[in-house]
């Protein structure tokens, strides 16, 4: 007898309209802002951020911050009523979205024009960390926050030849207080850096192209990185803080936008340059699904707590998936 076949993948719960522009960045909302129901923050390339009630499936409110620039990036503070928004017109605003208001009330001025989104570390404390894209083209600067407090630039050696920093990821072990970063970078590596000591503390080749995106799972001290090539990497640490490839996983078409880990560590999800997002077993990377509902480049991808996909794309529309419930 011949195998059953898949079955096809689903299609969206529901779709979000109304960016009227290309969605490049995504982000899930859970805390008091929230009240309970997760809100969806989604950034366009015509500068607006857009805030959107999964209950209604409407924009609530919109956000004009970045005079007209692509906004790359977006994350809620843990206390849930600030928002930090990224731009192409160089700056980082601080949002203040409490008791319905929506206003900047701070912002800080970057100085690299590549596409490296930002990075945060906050806990329950007043400050918190924030790594930027820096002055040099292969700087990544370190402030701490809200003071806007210059901690360190850290800037690989000369010799090293890494090109721009690509993306960003700032952690703290749970055995340590010191902040270390993730930096994937121009020529296909990505590199872990101690903050506190403004050294590399381990380096690995992961991909030929440069690296997109990356996330990383700290309780199973394995992450995974996407480029503008046609492989997914997937790397471990150890105890001595060294980095290790672990394996990779072809893909049929190049360039992966963002990867987003779930929550839950149990899959993990990818935004292609094919218009395709694809779903993979966090441990196997066994390939569990394939998406292929828009038109155009998919941008970013973002799960809520509740295991929601989203997905952004160029054709100017957001769809929401419920995949593999959370057990």
């Amino acid at each position: 007898m011949a195998a059953p076949c898949p079955p096809p993948p689903p299609d969206p719960q529901f779709v979000l309209r109304g960016t009227q522009s290309a969605v490049h960045a995504l982000h899930f909302c859970e805390g008091a802002q929230a009240q309970g129901r997760p809100l969806l923050f989604s950034g366009s390339q015509s500068g607006l951020v857009h805030v959107w009630s999964l209950q209604t499936r409407r924009a609530v409110t919109t956000l004009d911050g970045h005079g007209g620039q692509c906004v790359t990036w977006l994350q809620t503070l843990p206390q849930g009523h600030q928002l930090l928004s990224q731009g192409r017109d160089l700056k980082l605003c601080l949002w203040d979205l409490a008791e319905g208001r929506n206003a900047v009330v701070d912002s800080v001025c970057l100085e690299s024009v590549g596409f490296c989104r930002s990075s945060i570390l906050a806990g329950g404390q007043p400050r918190w960390t924030l790594a930027v894209p820096g002055k040099g083209s292969d700087e990544v600067q370190i402030l701490e926050m809200p003071s806007k407090t210059s901690v360190c630039a850290l800037k690989p050696k000369a010799d090293a030849k890494l090109g721009m920093p690509m993306c960003l990821q700032l952690w703290q072990a749970d055995c340590s207080p010191r902040p270390l970063l993730l930096a994937g970078y121009e020529d296909g590596s990505v590199a872990l850096w101690d903050v506190s000591e403004q050294k590399v503390c381990s380096r690995i080749a992961c991909h030929e192209e440069p690296v997109m995106d990356l996330d990383f799972d700290s309780q199973k001290a394995r992450g995974i990185s996407g480029s503008a090539g046609k492989a997914l990497a997937v790397w471990s640490l150890d105890g001595q803080q060294a980095l290790q490839v672990r394996g990779t996983h072809e893909l049929i078409n190049p360039g992966i936008a963002e990867v987003t880990i779930r929550p839950d560590r149990k899959i993990l999800a990818t935004a292609g340059w094919d218009h395709r997002i694809r779903v993979f077993h966090w441990r196997t990377m066994q390939p569990l699904a394939v998406l292929a509902f828009h038109s155009a480049t998919v941008q970013c991808v973002a799960f809520a707590a509740n295991g929601l996909l989203a997905a952004g794309s160029k054709d100017q529309r957001i769809s929401l998936w419920s995949l593999y419930p959370r057990a």
